[in-house]
């Protein structure tokens, strides 16, 4: 099993411990005579963790990496500008990019997969299609998560399903307050989602792979389905978090932007990744333009965003320009 599938399967629907901590070589780069000190907030995989470590040191900037969980718990705290330098979901960025957080894409992929496994059923209740979603109670931590956000665009072109009948049922708040999730999403208390999906109040769940017998995928054959979609949309991954960074830091202070970004290099070159792995952590704006273009599509036609942005409105001089 490669390092990012071990680090995949341990991934868990409503947010599991994973190993992230500040890394007393950080701490040790920060009393460097001069050392800018950046709040940061990253997950530790294997393309990040020199950083986390501290294997990959600058004696100009030290980011000091928040004791996080796991990303996505943090998520609003980057909507907020807590963070100098962040992971962030694709489509949260977007989002916030609407309701004008001044907020920049650095061209780097944290996590991307296909998502077309992470929709599942309870078989011994009968079998289900995806067009059986029409009018279906589907369980999910976050409406505006990027997995649930793929899996609509997905649906509506791939099955022909009208998304706007699925009612969908979520325990977490948006991350950008100003958004408001449709009529067709409630608010539930915070629950497992797989004893939510036995006990009948809900008919589908979006949730990392549970490993039950019960459990199917309604998408059927979902890696044949992946790699169809990937051909059809010429080569695309799907992209789920990305790095941003406050735009006022990209003015003020442009040279350590950059050196955040040459650490950023130097640590995914430590990790040593095989093609297929790289494959899914792509850095650079060129390498990623398509994929961004796929994904501003599909949130523009779900109903996520309320206009296409382009994709070089994401970025700006500073970071449009690291390679």
């Amino acid at each position: 099993m490669t390092a990012r599938r071990q680090f995949l399967k341990g991934l868990a629907a409503a947010g599991a411990a994973l190993p992230f901590a500040r890394i007393a070589g950080a701490k040790a780069a920060a009393s460097a005579a001069g050392a800018k000190k950046f709040w940061t907030m990253m997950g530790d995989y294997p393309h990040t963790h020199a950083l986390h470590s501290g294997r990959v040191r600058s004696s100009s900037v030290t980011l000091d990496i928040a004791p996080v969980p796991t990303p996505a718990t943090a998520f609003a705290r980057t909507v907020a500008m807590e963070f100098d330098v962040s992971e962030l979901s694709l489509i949260t960025f977007l989002q916030a990019k609407t309701y004008g957080r001044k907020l920049v894409l650095l061209p780097a992929v944290n996590l991307s997969r296909f998502q077309h496994p992470f929709l599942m059923y309870d078989s011994k209740r009968g079998q289900m299609t995806p067009k059986d979603l029409e009018g279906a109670r589907v369980g999910v931590r976050l409406y505006t998560a990027t997995t649930p956000s793929w899996l609509r665009g997905i649906l509506a072109d791939d099955y022909g399903v009208d998304i706007g009948k699925i009612k969908w049922f979520a325990w977490q708040k948006p991350n950008v307050p100003e958004w408001h999730d449709p009529p067709n999403v409630t608010m539930i208390p915070q629950q497992d989602l797989k004893e939510m999906l036995f006990r009948g109040e809900v008919d589908a769940i979006q949730t990392d792979p549970i490993d039950d017998p019960r459990i199917k995928t309604v998408i059927p054959n979902p890696e044949a389905a992946a790699k169809a979609w990937q051909v059809k949309h010429g080569g695309a991954i799907q992209i789920n978090h990305m790095v941003v960074v406050k735009e006022d830091l990209t003015h003020s202070d442009p040279q350590s932007v950059r050196e955040i970004w040459r650490m950023m290099a130097d640590s995914k070159r430590a990790a040593k990744e095989s093609l297929k792995d790289a494959a899914f952590t792509p850095f650079g704006l060129e390498a990623n333009r398509h994929n961004i273009e796929v994904v501003i599509d599909y949130a523009f036609r779900t109903g996520m965003i309320p206009r296409r942005f382009t994709v070089d409105e994401l970025f700006n001089d500073v970071t449009a320009g690291l390679v």
